[in-house]
């Protein structure tokens, strides 16, 4: 949630920056350098947020590689099992393996933003 808020930041403030120098009244080849440096920046900053984005998602695949190695426990259990907290145990693994995966989809979904 506050790297999508920094990002709206970021695309504001480019976006108000340019609106901005793109009004003064400079000759045509300073203009010509500025929108050059404005797109190279903004180019930059896109790929900047997109390495943040794939380390996100990486982060939640290595987390999610963890858990499963939690859940081969499951294979010794059987339904007999005396303690029954195991199950929920178990089933909130599998919560935190689908709320890893949505936060992963989600980071790589706004690289193709």
């Amino acid at each position: 949630m506050a790297e999508a808020k920094r990002r709206d930041e970021t695309e504001v403030l480019l976006s108000r920056l340019s609106a901005i120098l793109t009004r003064l009244d400079i000759d045509c080849t300073c203009r010509e350098t500025l929108n050059g440096a404005i797109d190279r920046f903004a180019r930059l900053e896109v790929r900047r947020l997109a390495r943040r984005r794939l380390a996100e998602a990486r982060d939640c695949k290595d987390r999610i590689g963890a858990i499963l190695h939690l859940l081969s426990e499951l294979d010794q259990i059987t339904e007999g099992e005396s303690d029954r907290s195991v199950f929920a145990e178990m089933a909130l693994l599998f919560d935190e393996i689908a709320a890893s995966a949505a936060v992963g989809a989600a980071a790589l979904r706004r690289i193709e933003s």
